[in-house]
């Protein structure tokens, strides 16, 4: 069998993706080995006599501290193996640094831009109730704590930051000088600018409200005495994945920096991009208990369908393991850079290497195969079409979010033309839905 990454002798090779695997593999490895250092705390505890709780560490402080164990080799992997930081898309020149006195008035006005932006996303936050209930005040704790380092902290950095850059003038230098007012600015940067930050403060508050939950459950996990169960071993094992998802992916959120080539070039422009990556969150969420995309009315799951077939039941189980994982390893593919409506770099390895959009292709056959609409416990037909036609809508909202960031990345770069290209025509899973596409027009022209 070829490997889809190999270049046949009558098609092009594959565009080289901007992350290695090696990033978000060396961030698995550190998150696993931290997960099961927290699960034998209380034996490591005891053999090293050392004071404190001897119990395992399944606190949502456990759960940050997986964060820095995920992040550092993957800033390790990045800086010392790929040498991210020489890339000329850092927009970094480190064999000119400027003196600091030729561009301290330029780092002033940054900062003032960058802390009138947190200052809004901190208004925005107090203005939103649901930032101050369930969850998310966890988030809203932690960041209130963080908010005085990160204020202060922007001081050095910038400072550090601008005597390298090749155009410190950047989207924050232009929303500080529209506000001192002395200096012209470019709207489009401040735009640019703006949404970049709207991204982050809505996501960063999201993933944070949740990234505790997860793994707390993994620590807690009995992985002993459920080998025998397909059903329980399936729900710890995707529980396992998506608690993978999101720790990779907070980590990508929080690492947006230009010496890690991790930076957003561009955040998504288009209107209908927003609308479509936001009904699938909350507080703007359309898919949950009673709201317009809820499918699960008069439901039940496939272990309830499948009870009493044991073949199906490992059958199933192994389907949604095998989608789950599949999730999550494109969002560990990303290593540093995940995000959701932004372009931070063109990734075209791993399962990005058979089909443009695996995460949203595997966890969209997820929910289909777990929760299996078209069939429901009051036999009702009017519910089995009823929740069927709305994971439908579902999936096509999901679709749209797709075409949304192929628009996006269309417009924003070359590179990604030409890999949206390659997949068209040689993408194992993308190319043969093309063609079918395309028969399946023919028949209707014909008809």
């Amino acid at each position: 069998m070829t490997h889809p990454s190999s270049a046949a002798p009558d098609r092009p090779p594959r565009p080289d993706s901007d992350v290695s695997a090696g990033v978000g593999l060396a961030g698995l490895v550190g998150l696993i080995g931290w997960l099961l250092i927290c699960r034998n705390w209380g034996a490591i505890a005891d053999a090293m006599a050392l004071p404190g709780p001897h119990a395992p560490l399944g606190g949502p402080y456990a759960a940050l501290a997986a964060l820095i164990a995920s992040g550092v080799p993957m800033v390790g992997w990045s800086l010392l193996v790929d040498k991210v930081h020489l890339r000329a898309s850092t927009g970094i020149d480190w064999a000119k640094p400027r003196r600091l006195r030729d561009c301290v008035d330029i780092s002033i006005t940054k900062i003032a831009g960058l802390w009138a932006t947190w200052a809004l996303i901190a208004f925005v936050y107090c203005l939103g109730r649901w930032y101050w209930r369930g969850n998310y005040l966890f988030a809203m704790d932690l960041m209130r704590d963080a908010a005085p380092v990160l204020f202060l902290g922007a001081i050095p950095y910038v400072l550090w930051l601008d005597r390298v850059l090749v155009n410190p003038r950047d989207g924050a230098w232009h929303f500080g000088a529209m506000l001192i007012g002395r200096e012209a600015y470019d709207p489009a940067e401040v735009r640019h600018h703006l949404r970049a930050w709207a991204v982050k403060g809505f996501f960063i508050a999201f993933m944070l409200s949740i990234v505790a939950l997860g793994f707390m459950e993994e620590v807690k996990a009995d992985f002993v005495h459920v080998a025998s169960d397909p059903v329980t071993i399936g729900n710890v094992t995707i529980a396992f994945m998506f608690m993978v998802d999101v720790q990779i992916a907070m980590v990508g959120y929080l690492l947006t920096m230009k010496p890690l080539d991790a930076h957003i070039r561009t955040a998504n422009p288009l209107l209908g991009g927003w609308v479509a990556a936001l009904m699938c969150y909350p507080p703007f969420i359309q898919m949950g208990s009673g709201a317009v995309l809820d499918y699960h009315q008069n439901t039940a799951e496939w272990s309830w369908w499948l009870a009493g077939h044991p073949a199906l039941l490992w059958l199933w189980a192994g389907l949604l393991v095998g989608l789950t994982g599949i999730y999550a390893w494109a969002t560990v593919a990303f290593g540093i850079r995940f995000s959701n409506l932004t372009y931070r770099g063109v990734l075209t390895n791993g399962p990005y290497a058979w089909t443009r959009h695996p995460a949203y292709l595997a966890k969209n056959s997820y929910w289909w195969l777990l929760t299996m609409p078209f069939l429901a416990t009051t036999h009702s037909l009017a519910d089995m079409v009823r929740n069927t036609v709305t994971l439908g809508l579902v999936s096509g909202v999901y679709y749209w979010r797709a075409r949304t960031e192929e628009a996006h990345l269309l417009a924003a770069d070359a590179k990604y033309r030409a890999y949206h290209a390659w997949m068209a025509d040689y993408g194992p899973i993308t190319a043969r839905l093309n063609r079918l596409g395309r028969r399946l027009a023919r028949r209707r022209v014909r008809a």
